[in-house]
């Protein structure tokens, strides 16, 4: 997740329609069978959390199938108290393969997590960051209640972000919660990377129907648009790993006093936990499409390959 504010964004640049074909799908009870879990204490943005393994998330009921809806839940540890100089247990997953320019991926989110203290987000970076990029489709922090966008290239400009506000007050917190969700498309295209996001009421036929391809020309405007024309996409951007999160308080700690009150760490962190039953992700699906024809698909060997033969561009 990127932290640095900075950059112009377009968030209504015209997009060029492109037909897309599934080659991958996480759902239902095999939904984590293809995921890394992190396994360490926040040592990425400094969050007051420990991610755990997957034996300890499923030992924990903290990343689950939930057999009654066949949604993925990933979620904060709201049952346990927190001590002192202890963090709470969270979760970090991300997939094993990974997708190259010409990919778009849909994920279908029912509810996301929200609060003081808390930072979510699903996005994606390559297997070498920050030299091969990274995308932030969906970022909420404490009580807000609009996603952040990040599109962000070392290579292009050192890593700081080019953020997009969403003016949907139902894409982050309580709004997007009341609204059952909603599904955000990223597209990663050697055009641009655009960022849509459809509320559930105004999720397009062609992601309802569960189709196996994806024509992006009926979807409207992106929210978010990032034209080849400011920055070589192909160049700059190497295979994506995709990735949700949960981390609390954090390096994004800036945002704080402006939407909540106290000591984070002290305050909310510390306890009983019962402040975290709102922070949890609830995903029917992440689905990943590759431009027709072609499949962007990088196994995690691949991937290493890739950035051996020197596939980007280094700072020295």
């Amino acid at each position: 997740m990127a932290t640095a504010l900075a950059c112009v964004a377009f968030s209504v640049a015209p997009v060029t329609a492109t037909t897309y074909s599934m080659v991958k799908e996480y759902y239902g009870s095999s939904f984590f069978n293809e995921w890394t879990f992190y396994n360490n204490y926040d040592n990425l943005t400094n969050g007051d959390v420990t991610y755990v393994s997957a034996q300890g998330a499923t030992a924990d009921q903290l990343a689950y199938v939930d057999t009654s809806t066949n949604h993925a839940i990933i979620k904060v540890d709201n049952t346990s108290t927190v001590v002192y100089d202890n963090k709470r247990n969270s979760v970090r997953i991300a997939s094993n393969d990974s997708f190259a320019v010409g990919s778009l991926w849909v994920a279908d989110i029912y509810h996301a997590p929200y609060g003081c203290s808390v930072w979510p987000a699903w996005w994606s970076q390559a297997a070498i960051w920050p030299q091969g990029g990274e995308i932030d489709t969906f970022e909420g922090i404490n009580t807000n209640t609009q996603n952040q966008i990040t599109n962000c290239s070392y290579a292009a400009n050192e890593d700081q972000g080019c953020i997009v506000t969403d003016p949907s007050t139902a894409s982050y917190g309580a709004g997007f919660a009341s609204s059952g969700g909603g599904a955000f498309v990223t597209e990663m295209a050697s055009t641009g990377i655009s960022i849509w996001f459809f509320s559930r009421s105004q999720i397009p036929s062609s992601l309802s129907n569960n189709g196996s391809t994806i024509d992006t020309s009926t979807f409207g405007i992106p929210v978010a648009n990032w034209p080849s024309t400011g920055c070589n996409i192909a160049q700059y951007f190497q295979p994506q790993n995709l990735i949700f999160d949960i981390t609390l308080c954090g390096a994004d700690g800036a945002t704080w006093n402006s939407t909540c009150s106290g000591i984070c760490y002290d305050n909310w962190v510390m306890g009983n936990g019962t402040d975290y039953n709102d922070a949890y992700f609830e995903v029917g699906y992440v689905r990943v499409f590759s431009t027709e024809g072609t499949n962007t698909v990088v196994s995690p060997t691949a991937a290493c390959f890739w950035f051996l033969l020197g596939d980007f561009i280094s700072i020295e």
